[in-house]
């Protein structure tokens, strides 16, 4: 077992932030190894080998080594399973943190809480993704975002569904969140017509009017 003053890295890198509001951005990505989660659209390989082990501060040399970039993403896998590294951590770097997490550890993000500038959190549908009453933790997860700029990120595909939009929505009065729809991708074309997903814009639209439809960019420009 990882000691908590450690932490599994599995790459470290600058590219454009491809997803949601800041899509455009320089960022600094610090991705982590592991996830609490296994969905099924999930392209990303986090798993903890082939990675480097870092302290504190260890990776604050690493990172020392970027410069010019507007933010550090803390990506993954879940940041979050980190927690107790990242207190340590992320009062020293001096810089605007981006954590990007699935907002299912409700707990784990108020111990960080104070050193986070933007969360990008994820709605888990289960048409998309197959992780069932993901709700349940998105709600206590978004309470506790209360203070900290944060949008909701929902990834669909073709099979989503009438009650999935109504309770994306119902989150999205609760916390007055920005939902960002972005569709399930398949390297870099959408799984989706683009009629399909714009008449899942106005779907949600016709009861939330905070909503907006980001693809991954990224893919569209071919970077990392």
């Amino acid at each position: 077992m990882i000691d908590d003053c450690r932490v599994r890295i599995k790459e470290i890198f600058t590219s454009i932030q491809g997803e949601g509001p800041y899509v455009g951005y320089k960022q600094l990505f610090i991705r982590f190894c592991n996830c609490n989660l296994k969905c099924n659209y999930c392209d990303t390989d986090f798993r903890d080998d082939n990675y480097a082990e870092f302290d504190a501060e260890g990776l604050l040399e690493r990172i020392a080594q970027y410069s010019n970039y507007h933010s550090i993403s803390l990506t993954g896998g879940e940041p979050l399973l980190s927690a107790e590294f990242l207190k340590n951590f992320l009062p020293r770097t001096g810089k605007k943190i981006y954590l990007e997490t699935n907002a299912t550890l409700a707990d784990k993000l108020l111990e960080v809480k104070p050193f986070i500038d933007i969360i990008s959190a994820d709605i888990k549908l289960e048409s998309a993704t197959g992780i069932k009453e993901s709700y349940k933790f998105h709600d206590k997860f978004f309470a506790n975002c209360s203070g900290v700029e944060t949008f909701a990120k929902i990834v669909f595909n073709d099979n989503i569904t009438s009650d999935e939009i109504k309770k994306c929505v119902e989150l999205g009065k609760k916390y007055a969140l920005e939902l960002i729809l972005q569709p399930e991708m398949q390297n870099d074309r959408m799984t989706v017509t683009p009629e399909f997903a714009q008449n899942v814009l106005d779907d949600f639209l016709s009861d939330y009017s905070n909503v907006r439809l980001i693809p991954q960019v990224h893919k569209f420009l071919n970077v990392q």
